[in-house]
């Protein structure tokens, strides 16, 4: 019995094995003509696509995308957010100093 158990579990090794390495497959058999495309879908077109414009740039706005005084409202807010936490980080340094200084008495 044990044999024909150790022969089930190579066949379905290799069966499991098979479809891991068809499935890498999958895009060559998606081009192929009946069994890529479902039926009523649009085909691909056979000629690949243009390079995208690297070189050309966008027109220049007629207006900022933000106003100069919202700029510096937003500009205000982010320095003083660096500088309360700027200020939260160096309290709790000096308070880990602080802890670590009091540690256990030596000797």
């Amino acid at each position: 019995m044990s044999v024909n158990r150790n022969t089930r579990v190579l066949i379905w090794g290799a069966l499991l094995l098979s479809a891991l390495a068809l499935g890498g497959c999958a895009t060559s058999i998606a081009d192929l003509p009946l069994v890529g495309t479902p039926a009523g879908a649009p085909g691909r077109s056979k000629e690949p696509g243009a390079y995208l414009p690297v070189e050309d740039l966008p027109p220049d706005r007629d207006q900022a995308a933000i106003a100069p005084d919202e700029q510096a409202k937003i500009k205000k807010e982010l320095l003083a957010a660096r500088d309360r936490q700027a200020s939260t980080t160096k309290e709790q340094g000096q308070g880990q100093n602080e802890s670590q200084n009091q540690g256990p008495a030596s000797k």
